[in-house]
């Protein structure tokens, strides 16, 4: 039932992209049927390191594409849902100690010596100064330093010692190195994708240093983000961070993204880390580890990305740590300063117009890059959006059409707002709504919604007040709270 080959008919948003769509559509079946039949991949008992129990010696052996055989990922799930326990590796510890208590988030980083440029500390430092002094009571930053040249280590983590003493006394700062030891063969792997040898081993330690990462931090919080040791952080990131999982409660999700770029700001429920470190390690010479990320979740159900903007976290290096190459990617999503995400309580979502393929109602209310898209509306169509529990709020927003798509607006519309929701827990709906004004544009929003409004808000909604030819884009539903 869990296939990698997720629906690519998600993938694309745009008018214009349509009709690749559903040639992607033909394609993908094509290429699962062809997966099926063929099943050109052979197992391979081929790790036999003491790290790794009998249960995970499953290395498969695939042609040079980086998809893995639909047969073998149900045969991985399986695998994987029995992998709830940490790898028995023995750590160094360069500096610091985690506190016992068990944070809110922990933020993971691996470095390595670079033939050019060194970013870690101004990374650790980013951290640290965009966060507030709340924040930092809920953080703990793991920094690895994953390279084989021990005096090299040493002498970074003396270093970071010295310039972030202050965390690493309070307990939110830790260096770790895992010896030589433990490390699987890194030599003679398979040439995947035609990668020369030297690139193959590259990203192959990769793998195992991320997995040796994750698995130490299993325990330390609820939540993990991975960070590159090149990175510059968003002001208050963690705030925002938080307000995601709060707007997801209720949803399934296995990671939430906050940056388009590699692995970069990929947050994950803690409880998955070890499955996660085991999944590495069984595929660590298959796939450079972005593309492992999008198999793993794909095994655990999650078939598309859910990626948020804008983006809390940039690519600040310029030299890559392979070779010293030039890398001058950089996210242009992100946003440094501090930005107003709405908190968009818990709530129900459902409407009575006729829905275009996927693009359900649920995709207009997050900040998620998705939208809700709707056919031809007819007066009295609404979208509406009963929350689970009476709300105090303060300010709303709600954007529809897209840049490609800019007649898909509302062009005749109003918002409205009601106190109380009747029926039971599912199909929970409003009467005696107030309005509480036009939509403009395609656009409405509204501020001191609590002053305006003498009650605490259970139900809102966007209805339609003459008919539209176009179709009609929700683009984002946007809804602060105040904090009481």
């Amino acid at each position: 039932q869990v296939t990698l080959l997720g629906d690519l008919l998600h993938t694309g948003h745009s008018w214009k992209g349509l009709d690749k769509m559903r040639g992607l559509r033909k394609r993908s079946a094509v290429s699962f049927l062809g997966a099926l039949v063929v099943c050109l991949l052979l197992m391979n008992l081929y790790i036999e390191d003491r790290y790794v129990l009998e249960g995970d010696k499953q290395l498969i052996r695939e042609t040079a594409t980086h998809q893995l055989s639909p047969e073998r990922s149900v045969h991985t799930l399986k695998a994987l849902s029995n992998f709830s326990g940490s790898i028995n590796i023995s750590y160094r510890s360069l500096a610091g100690t985690p506190l016992p208590r068990k944070r809110y988030l922990t933020i993971g980083l691996s470095s390595v010596k670079r033939k050019k440029g060194n970013y870690l500390l101004e990374t650790i430092k980013s951290i640290f100064e965009q966060s507030s002094y709340e924040e930092l009571q809920e953080i703990a930053v793991v920094v690895q330093l994953a390279d084989f040249d021990s005096a090299w280590c040493e002498g970074v983590a003396q270093d970071i010692s010295q310039r972030f003493a202050h965390h690493i006394i309070a307990g939110r700062l830790t260096v770790i190195h895992v010896p030589e030891e433990y490390y699987p063969v890194l030599d003679g792997l398979k040439r995947n994708y035609n990668d020369p040898e030297d690139r193959v081993k590259f990203r192959s330690k990769q793998n195992v240093d991320y997995a040796f990462l994750l698995n130490f931090c299993a325990s330390l919080s609820d939540y993990y983000v991975m960070l590159e040791d090149d990175v510059r952080c968003s002001k208050n990131f963690l705030t925002a961070v938080k307000k995601v999982i709060t707007s997801r409660e209720g949803s399934y999700w296995v990671t939430l993204e906050f940056s388009k770029l590699g692995y970069i700001g990929k947050l994950y429920h803690s409880h998955d880390l070890p499955r996660l470190a085991r999944f590495l390690l069984m595929f660590y010479q298959e796939m450079p580890c972005d593309w492992l990320l999008i198999h793993f979740r794909g095994l655990l159900a999650q078939k598309e990305a859910i990626r948020f903007k804008p983006s809390l976290f940039q690519h600040m290096g310029y030299y890559s740590s392979y070779k010293g190459a030039e890398n001058k990617l950089k996210d242009d999503d992100f946003e440094e300063e501090p930005f107003d995400i709405p908190d968009n309580p818990p709530a129900n979502l459902h409407t009575n117009m006729n829905v275009f393929e996927n693009y359900e109602a649920s995709k207009a209310y997050s900040s998620v890059d998705e939208y809700f898209w709707g056919k031809a509306p007819s007066a009295g169509d609404f979208y509406a959006v009963v929350f689970e529990r009476p709300t105090k709020v303060t300010r709303i927003k709600v954007v529809t059409g897209t840049e490609d798509r800019q007649t898909d607006i509302l062009h005749h519309g109003a918002l409205e707002v009601a106190e109380k929701a009747l029926g039971g827990t599912k199909g929970r709906q409003c009467t005696a709504y107030l309005r509480l004004g036009e939509f403009r544009n395609g656009h409405f929003e509204v501020a001191g919604v609590e002053h305006k409004v003498l009650f605490d808000i259970n139900c809102m909604r966007i209805l339609v007040t003459k008919p539209q030819k176009e179709w009609l884009i929700i683009r984002s539903i946007s809804v602060w709270t105040s904090q009481t």
